[in-house]
């Protein structure tokens, strides 16, 4: 079993910060240079889309990372986010005969 990353940051936070901020780079300038619209860098930025596996290439061409680090970003926040709910699943355990 791997240990999680306490709260991780939603993929988003991480290009604001370690990406954009570093070089200056407005949302207007980083979402031309992705090819992608203002406002959908926008909802990335601020938590409110995921990264796709498309982004995730778009990603890893401008700031020369992988795409699979983009994805992973965003599949630990999400499981991260799952697990806070787990409690309230209505799951039952399958016992093998």
């Amino acid at each position: 079993m791997t240990m999680r990353m306490h709260n991780p940051p939603h993929p988003g936070e991480v290009i604001r910060e370690l990406c954009l901020k570093p070089l200056g780079l407005s949302v207007t300038d980083a979402a031309k240079h992705l090819g992608v619209s203002r406002k959908a860098l926008s909802e990335l930025l601020n938590g409110r889309a995921r990264v796709s596996p498309e982004m995730a290439i778009r990603l890893s061409i401008a700031f020369d990372t992988t795409p699979e680090s983009w994805l992973s970003m965003q599949m630990e926040h999400d499981l991260w986010m799952a697990e806070k709910s787990r409690s309230k699943l209505k799951v039952k355990k399958i016992k093998v005969a």
